[in-house]
Formats: C-alpha cells, structure tokens, sequence
C-alpha cells in the first residue's frame, strides 16, 4: 500500500511512496486526454489521469553523505569502485548540516521535500533516461546505467512509459510515450534550474528527438544536450532491418501488412527527421555487433544529422565500440571508456547554450 504526499504542479498530481534504498519511487498522475477505446469513435477523446512510475537515483556522494537519514547501510557503497569518481560538491559541504538539521530522518512525510530540495541544490546536472522497447526501468542492463551516472555525480530520472513497468496499462503510442517524457522533464524544470541532459536507448532516442522536436516548435526551454543510444533513423527503417523480419522484408505483402499499418497507426518515431529540428548538441554511441538496432542505421542518422542540422547549432559526436567487444544492444555501460566519455560531454555542454 502506497501512502505519500500529494502536491500540484501544473496539473500534474504527484504521489510520493516510500522509496526503497537511495532510489525515489515516484507515480505521476498526468491530467490530459487519452483515446476513449470503448467509444467506437463517436467520442473519441475522454479526460484521464495516467499513472507513470518513476524513480529517482541520488549521486552517489550525495547518498552517502545522508546514508544516516536515508536509512541506507554504508556497506552498499563500494568504495573500492573504480568507476567511482570523487566528486567535491561545495554547495553541499555548506548546507549539509541544514539539511541534516532540517531533515534528521527521511519518512514518507517528508522524502518527496528531501530529494527535490537536494535536486535544487546549485552545481547539480540531471539525467532523464527514457528506456527502450522491453520490461521496465527495472531491467538489469538499465540499473548499470543509472550506477554509472550516479557514479559521476548526476541525478537520474528513470520512467516507464504508459503500458510499461507499473505505469498504467494504457496502450502506448508514439503520441502517448512523448507526452509522458515530457511530462516528467517539465516536473524537472518545475523543480530545478539545474542542467537536464536527455538520454535515450534504443525506442528511448526515437522519443528523445521527437520530444526535443516538439519543444524547440513551442519555444520552451530544452535540454542541454541529447546522448542517444543505439539509435535508429524511423520505425521503418528499423522493421526492416530487425533480425526477425529478415526472413520477409523482401515479399512483396511485408510493407502492406507490416510497416504501414506501424504509420497508418502514427507509430514513425522518425528521427531522421526530428534530428534536424533541435538545436542542442547530440553524442551518438552505437556497438558494431548491434542486431536489434543495426550498427548502420545509427550511422545513417549521424550522417543526417551533420548535413541537416545549422552550422551555429550544437556539434554532433559518434562513437562506434567494435565487435569485438560484445557490447551488442544493452551493454554499451560495460564499455570502460563510456563515463570518461559522458563527463567529457556533460562538463563540455551543461552551461552552453544553442
């Protein structure tokens, strides 16, 4: 059973339960239309809540600071960790006694007051992550990523899109799971003027791009970079080329019963298009031996991007790790240059502006 604080911010309703170790459970109760399927389209549209799970993962060195108030034991902090890095937070060497004053333990009454007072705190970066196709932003490849990230310091921010994890079960389409991320990254803003940077893998980057898309047409203020991981050019291109439609991309009935039902049913994600209509900076990383999202579809959509995008706009990168590795789709986290990689990144665009 779930009981928490409630607080309204731009008609989003956030219930905030009990977290579990250094990690924020939140659900978003997202006030907007979704399709009414039981109308047989002659009312189409109904008001809803949707609920979407969230967590949120403190920087490490935060999360042993408070280790006491969090309840958390110190022998969860590896200090032996290489691909830890020793972070020197000036702002938190100042206020840690407030917030240890204020905060002398951290409960359901008052831990949704604690983590966003802490995301507030000057100097901090925050990561939105947006996961891929399968499970949840619990899967095992997924956790590694947000240890690393915490690991050099940042915030993350993990949701499961609607029909996934313990979000609702509502049917996700592209319209549905870009109104999510963008949800969560305006609570973001709501809470924080600290840098954001949007990661997304796999099925994540194709709403990544849509979203930074949408809010470069509203004019609203964007993210400071985009890390795209394992991207692909449009849903199409990616049918296409995926290891189970192999064996049928070439009979004649393939596009008629399966790639365009996906578009009839606005189900593009069409990166190859949205990579041109943002701004900021974008660093690419793909696995030669990737074959869910194949190596040469990431490379095609760097490739549009550098002859697409302005001049003046922020620069794209790439990064291609050989297969010789084994990194495949998910694993690009065990690669040991990727959090040099990241923080070189971060460091490089969090205060730039495009």
């Amino acid at each position: 059973m779930f009981s928490g604080i409630r607080c309204n911010i731009r008609n989003i309703t956030f219930n905030i339960p009990l977290f579990c170790d250094t990690t924020e459970r939140h659900s978003i109760f997202n006030i907007y239309d979704v399709d009414n399927e039981t109308t047989n389209n002659e009312e189409s549209r109904k008001t809803s809540a949707i609920r979407i799970g969230i967590w949120h993962v403190l920087p490490r060195h935060v999360a042993k600071r408070f280790a006491k108030e969090l309840h958390v034991s110190m022998d969860v902090f590896d200090d032996n960790d290489k691909n830890v890095t020793e972070i020197k937070d000036e702002t938190l060497d100042l206020l840690e006694s407030v917030m240890k004053t204020s905060f002398p333990t951290i409960n359901r009454e008052n831990e949704n007051f604690f983590y966003e007072r802490l995301m507030k705190m000057p100097g901090n970066t925050v990561i939105l992550y947006l996961h891929g196709n399968t499970a949840s932003r619990g899967s095992g490849h997924r956790l590694d990523v947000y240890k690393m990230l915490r690991n050099l310091g940042y915030h993350v921010i993990a949701l499961d899109y609607r029909g996934y994890g313990d979000s609702d079960p509502i049917s996700p389409t592209e319209e549905g799971v870009v109104r999510d991320a963008m949800t969560v990254y305006n609570y973001i803003c709501n809470i924080t003027t600290n840098p954001v940077i949007i990661w997304g893998h796999s099925l994540g980057t194709g709403v990544a791009t849509n979203m930074l898309s949408q809010l470069n047409y509203m004019n609203e203020k964007g993210p400071k970079g985009v890390i795209l991981e394992s991207p692909f050019t449009n849903i199409r291109d990616e049918i296409r080329q995926h290891p189970f439609a192999r064996p049928f991309k070439h009979l004649p009935w393939f596009d008629l019963t399966i790639a365009r039902p996906m578009y009839s049913n606005s189900l593009r994600f069409e990166s190859d298009q949205h990579i041109s209509e943002f701004r900021q900076p974008i660093m690419i990383l793909h696995a030669e031996d990737d074959y869910v999202v194949p190596f040469q579809l990431g490379y095609q959509l760097y490739r549009i991007a550098l002859d697409t995008r302005g001049k003046s706009w922020g620069p794209v990168e790439f990064h291609r790790f050989e297969a010789s590795h084994h990194y495949g789709h998910k694993y690009i986290v065990h690669a040991p240059e990727l959090p040099e990689l990241v923080k070189n990144f971060v460091s490089t665009y969090r205060n730039e502006v495009f």
